[in-house]
């Protein structure tokens, strides 16, 4: 099987479900099932030296906050996914701190402030993961695109965020030949199932 980037072009599947224990297996446990219905098989969860987690031939990411956990994997490419619930907090100091002037401009525009800077902060948060270097190393000082822009550097990225049931915000960054995102969330024995197709969330990050 050639799984070399760009050459497949399966979607990018997330995966989404309620924890109230230990989030961190919790998402182990979600990812190792999701990998499990891709493959045909349970495969081995290893971790590199930063602690990232290795599925391989999948591309994967996880995300976690305190009651709710989601995980995401494919084929084609790296692939970051990061979750935050919505419930009310301040974040105009940790904005003003991290943010481009640009995106605290854009923020100041938005109707939501709270969701607008969920809407960054999970965005720098997939792509730092997509991009192997985390979100202080590689997506919190990266300029997010607003309305379409992109950023000249390698591999390319789209970031995408996908809607929820859920109270949270959701932001995957996948590689841009993606076709589609599948968002599946698990709410005890409901399953809600959509497909995002990505020309319908046309902004671009390319990272490096």
């Amino acid at each position: 099987m050639n799984l070399r980037p760009g050459t497949d072009l399966a979607p990018v599947h997330v995966w989404l479900a309620p924890s109230d224990r230990d989030q961190r297996r919790a998402a182990h446990e979600l990812l190792l099932d999701l990998a499990e219905s891709l493959l045909g098989a349970r495969p081995v969860l290893h971790h590199d030296d930063l602690g990232r987690p290795l599925l391989p031939p999948l591309w994967v990411s996880v995300s976690h906050t305190p009651d709710l956990v989601a995980v995401a994997a494919g084929r084609q490419g790296p692939v970051g996914v990061d979750v935050e619930n919505q419930h009310a907090r301040e974040v105009a100091v940790v904005a003003r701190r991290w943010f481009d002037p640009v995106e605290l401009a854009w923020m100041a525009g938005q109707p939501d402030g709270l969701q607008a800077f969920l809407r960054l902060w999970t965005a720098k948060e997939a792509v730092g993961k997509a991009l192997g270097k985390g979100l202080r190393n590689s997506g919190l000082r990266r300029l997010m695109p607003l309305e379409g822009g992109t950023i000249e550097s390698e591999p390319t990225l789209t970031v995408q965020w996908p809607a929820l049931r859920t109270d949270g915000v959701l932001a995957v960054a996948v590689p841009t030949s993606t076709t589609s995102i599948e968002v599946v969330e698990h709410h005890g024995a409901a399953l809600r199932r959509t497909v995002v197709s990505r020309t319908s969330f046309p902004v671009v990050v390319r990272g490096n």
